[in-house]
């Protein structure tokens, strides 16, 4: 049953203004309790969608046909507007990501932000390999080697945001040990992103049927690696034109709409490219476009500033709101679930701690500037939603978004309050303080 079915433009459009409401008014409460905006704009889904109210009360704002409960506004089935306008969020996200990126930082951040974020990848990733081998009753288990490696790869993203924000807060943005872990933290979703693709392309290449004999090699193995790779070299091949094309058009059209406009094209391209030619997780070839353009300094900025409108403006609150709406069931969870969520949070947490933390310590970091190393790599965000939504298109079963949204929870609580706390017991002059460098040099 429903008030108005949806199977038109307009109508669709109404589905957006609701989604829309819902998602910056219950994202803006969160902000106000210190909490990610994003985390809001899921549970801002979840109240909308079906999850909770139409499955358990019958009642529900947003619907889908086949469901058997009372909806204000029913989706068709057969609607590819949400899904669509999701993709264009979680490119848009991970565009925004690489244009954030300084490389020529990263350049120069040494071995021990690389090893931290090395660090900070393999432990977890190791950890929730493990804790998933025993739930073979979830879909997860020996037989299903690929599911266990996507649950490590969820367990490896960490917020940059937050962590930045807290330091920011804290007052140590600018100090050595907060300037490791800041790089560390943007090498960590870089190195995680690229496993995706990985493990992504190798579950990929082993269920689909092959069409012709270019499918039949990217379906194997050691063809899904070749193609990674032949990916990578291609992505920055066209990147060095790339660069000389719009330090070209920055020259010419400083601070126009059209370098905006043609960064797009960029960004859609090397998607396309990456998941329809290489095999390669799209969100990849969105951040590779978007880290190929933060090389051109005032571009990207603006470039940021214009794509960043549109995305936070409408395009990311439906992503994230659509993941509450339609990946997240209640009444399909059972305990099964909800121990596995719990067991994921933990290890997610204490890799991050100890992986991370025990570097540290082997750069000469005293016990509780190691532990605020651990700590500070420990927030998740917006890049374990989308690892996770990528991993559930490869596979990886619905209902297990529950365990990220969770870890997301647990981890933007816990992280600002153990920094402050750390911080409070590191004396003043074991800071060491860098000078600040123009993004411009």
């Amino acid at each position: 049953m429903h008030l108005f079915y949806i199977d038109n433009a307009i109508g669709f459009v109404a589905v957006l203004a609701v989604i829309l409401f819902f998602t910056k008014t219950i994202g803006l409460v969160f902000r106000h309790f210190g909490l990610p905006e994003v985390l809001g704009f899921i549970i801002a889904g979840i109240l909308i969608g079906p999850a909770i109210f139409g499955d358990f009360c019958g009642f529900t704002i947003i619907g889908f046909e086949e469901g058997d409960y009372y909806s204000l506004l029913e989706i068709s089935a057969d609607s590819k507007g949400l899904s669509i306008f999701s993709k264009i969020g979680v490119l848009f996200l991970m565009f925004c990501a690489g244009l954030e990126t300084n490389v020529k930082e990263l350049k120069n951040t040494g071995l021990a932000s690389f090893l931290i974020a090395l660090a900070g990848v393999c432990v977890p990733l190791l950890l929730g390999f493990l804790i998933s081998l025993p739930f073979g009753n979830l879909g997860l288990g020996v037989d299903n080697i690929y599911r266990c490696v996507f649950i490590g790869t969820i367990l490896t993203a960490t917020s940059v945001a937050i962590t930045v924000s807290v330091l920011k807060e804290l007052g140590k943005m600018n100090t050595k040990l907060g300037t490791t872990i800041v790089s560390a933290a943007i090498i960590d979703d870089v190195i995680g992103i690229v496993l995706l693709s990985v493990v992504t392309g190798l579950a990929k290449g082993g269920s689909e049927p092959s069409a012709n004999k270019f499918d039949a090699f990217k379906a194997t193995p050691y063809g899904t690696v070749i193609m990674i790779v032949a990916f990578f070299i291609v992505a920055i091949a066209l990147g060095f034109v790339a660069i000389k094309v719009f330090k070209w058009m920055d020259k010419r059209w400083t601070s126009t709409h059209r370098i905006s406009m043609y960064s797009l094209v960029l960004c859609f391209g090397y998607s396309f490219l990456a998941e329809e030619v290489f095999g390669v997780a799209d969100i990849t070839g969105a951040f590779l476009a978007g880290a190929v353009l933060s090389t051109v300094r005032r571009a990207s900025r603006f470039i940021d500033q214009q794509v960043d409108v549109d995305t936070y403006t409408i395009f990311a609150p439906v992503f994230f709101a659509n993941i509450g709406i339609s990946s997240i069931s209640f009444a399909s969870m059972n305990p099964k679930i909800l121990l596995f969520a719990l067991i994921a949070v933990i290890a997610g947490l204490v890799g991050k701690i100890v992986g991370c933390g025990a570097v540290c310590k082997a750069f000469k970091y005293g016990w509780r500037e190691s532990a605020v190393g651990g700590v500070g790599m420990m927030a998740r965000g917006e890049v374990a939603l989308i690892v996770t939504s990528t991993a559930i298109g490869a596979g990886l079963p619905g209902e297990f978004m529950i365990m990220t949204v969770f870890l997301i929870l647990v981890s933007s609580i816990l992280t600002p309050i153990l920094l402050k706390v750390l911080y409070k017991g590191i004396p003043q002059e074991h800071e060491k303080t860098l000078p600040l460098i123009d993004p411009d040099d």
